[in-house]
């Protein structure tokens, strides 16, 4: 059975929504990040940058959220573009968005804001600055499509819904109001059975 190392966060929270949508059995194990669990020798033998999410396969390993949402589209078949060097070079190229931008900008404004022992203004204002404009890239892009591929839910889509989650808490809860299109796509995806 596939195991899914896990703490409550955006990263974790976008792996368990794909074995959830695939219908993959699954064993839950819990890793207190708040506790420094992630740094133990146990887990670091499963992932040596020390982060959650982590999934075990069987033989087969797999950390960072978004290799292991590529690895289950391709064991599972689902939720991939259509196959074609051009509909997986978009799929790349939104996947790493959400790896190289997203995440670390919209973390990054978590820390800052809400974690760090004492105030940073200038981190507080460029990650939230970062934050803003990446999340203002996939806004626009979802005001012309339905899905960040284009007409079909993919895992692209459930990288950015692990983020979306935490937009009131990176942003502000007014940050709504200007991505109304990154809103949709949550509440469309929170909605799905």
């Amino acid at each position: 059975m596939i195991k899914l190392y896990y703490h409550p966060s955006p990263n974790p929270a976008k792996v368990a929504l794909f074995l959830e949508e695939a219908g993959l059995p699954y064993e839950m194990v819990p890793v207190d990040t708040r506790k420094g669990e992630q740094h133990s020798a146990a887990f670091k033998a499963i992932n040596p940058n020390a982060k959650t999410p982590a999934l075990v396969d069987g033989d087969v390993t797999v950390f960072d959220s978004n290799a292991i949402l590529l690895y289950l589209a391709e064991k599972t078949g689902q939720f991939l573009p259509a196959p074609t060097p051009e509909a997986r070079a978009q799929m790349l190229s939104w996947l790493m968005f959400v790896a190289t931008g997203i995440g670390p900008y919209s973390g990054q404004a978590v820390h800052f804001k809400h974690f760090a022992p004492e105030p940073k203004g200038y981190a507080v204002n460029r990650y939230d600055f970062e934050a803003q404009r990446h999340w203002g890239i996939v806004n626009d892009r979802l005001a012309t499509l339905p899905y960040m591929l284009g007409d079909s839910y993919t895992l692209v889509d459930m990288a950015v819904w692990g983020w979306a989650r935490a937009v009131p808490f990176v942003l502000g809860p007014e940050a709504w109001a200007t991505l109304p299109h990154v809103k949709r796509l949550l509440d469309e995806i929170n909605a799905r059975p």
